[in-house]
């Protein structure tokens, strides 16, 4: 989920999922490899505005329900395997599970526990398959809170053990803020979330500097080439950039704990964690990376620790710390069927809160948003299944589905 500012210490036993990232001891990188990002979208984005403007009749009709599919220990990220109607989840204490056919498989896909610390916003924090379904990727915090980014090939149903590899180490200062989504872009290139390396305020200034991993977003081929373990795809922002990390796609984050592509337009979204008064959801049209969100200078689109920074993009949505709200969790653009209201919507929830709401953009602000009248204790993250159809984590053990009220 994300990391969670003072709000969220109070819960930090319970949590476990939220995370940033350091640069010093990563990996070294090969030669770039070509794949340049997809073209941008025609969406823009802007600073946030009210929930506002003409709401559709459709959108306001949606009611939305849970239904109960597993119950797994402390569920933090799902992922699918292509090819597959499997939904794969991982628990922060280390195992991947996998739900099929609507049953909970009882012997787990892949099991870390060993190696691992888990606890607090540390643990097995994120999944993502490669796109030929060939490779797990997972991302966890080690015994000494370092974050891995690690390959593990699957043999049928199982991750191989015996064949893990890893990708990228980065040490970490605090034990807060460590991110750990993983996902593959429309571009088949692997994008992983690091937060600013933890404590509060980000003391090192990590979030601005371009010479850290640390509050980031990276892109990466995460396939080895040149003797080395991953290689920068063609059309990284920063590559050539004297003092600049070419693995860093964005940067300005505090603690991205979950991001998600739009399915259907291939733009980013991203639920960065606050600090100790505002939550924000940045949106990035397709295949523009390279922007600046403003960590530590601005959170949100308020004023932090100096001065806005030249070109830095204010968020679309933000939301402070009122009625019992800490840590946002972003989640996924609505492509299903099942829900037709809620199509082409963006959900997002709170981890404290435990509500969910829906909101869509109009030329880059926020034209419409709802709360889904959902309560879900603490809220982990969200998941796509096969069929585009929602789920939702909580960290207490059950994965939901949202489903149509409308029989």
């Amino acid at each position: 989920m994300c990391a969670i500012r003072r709000g969220l210490a109070a819960l930090a036993v319970a949590l476990g999922l939220l995370g940033a990232a350091c640069s010093n001891g990563e990996a070294r990188q090969a030669a770039p490899t070509s794949g340049a990002p997809a073209p941008p979208a025609a969406t823009g984005s802007g600073a946030p505005s009210p929930a506002a403007g003409t709401r559709s009749a459709a959108f306001r009709a949606a009611g939305v329900r849970l239904v109960q599919v597993a119950t797994v220990q402390q569920p933090v990220a799902m992922a699918l395997r292509p090819g597959e109607r499997t939904l794969y989840v991982a628990e922060q204490t280390g195992r991947v599970r996998a739900i099929r056919n609507g049953r909970l498989d009882p012997g787990p896909v892949l099991d870390i526990s060993s190696q691992i610390v888990a606890g607090g916003e540390q643990g097995l924090l994120g999944l993502a398959f490669s796109p030929d379904g060939r490779f797990l990727y997972v991302d966890f915090t080690d015994r000494n809170g370092d974050t891995h980014v690690t390959e593990f090939a699957m043999r049928g149903r199982r991750a191989d053990p015996a064949s893990e590899r890893l990708v990228l180490q980065v040490d970490q200062p605090f034990a807060n803020h460590n991110g750990g989504q993983l996902a593959f872009g429309p571009d088949r290139r692997l994008y992983i979330a690091l937060g600013d390396g933890g404590s509060g305020g980000d003391p090192y200034g990590n979030g601005q500097s371009l010479g850290a991993l640390l509050g980031k977003i990276l892109r990466i081929d995460p396939r080895p080439g040149n003797g080395h373990p991953y290689r920068i795809p063609a059309g990284n922002p920063f590559t050539g950039r004297p003092g600049a990390r070419p693995e860093i796609w964005d940067y300005g984050l505090r603690n991205p704990w979950r991001f998600s592509f739009d399915p259907a337009t291939g733009d980013l979204w991203i639920g960065d964690v606050g600090q100790d008064a505002w939550e924000e959801i940045d949106h990035e049209p397709a295949g523009s990376g390279g922007r600046n969100y403003g960590w530590n200078r601005r959170e949100g689109t308020h004023r932090f620790a100096g001065d806005r920074p030249p070109g830095a993009i204010d968020p679309v949505i933000e939301y402070g710390h009122d009625n019992g709200t800490c840590t946002v969790i972003g989640g996924p653009v609505y492509r299903g069927h099942d829900i037709p209201g809620l199509r082409g919507a963006y959900l997002y929830g709170d981890f404290c809160a435990g509500w969910v709401k829906a909101a869509r953009l109009q030329h880059g602000h926020v034209a419409e948003q709802r709360d889904l009248g959902l309560n879900i204790p603490q809220l982990s993250s969200f998941g796509t299944g096969p069929d585009g159809e929602l789920y939702a984590l909580s960290l207490t053990g059950p994965v939901f589905r949202l489903a149509d009220t409308t029989p």
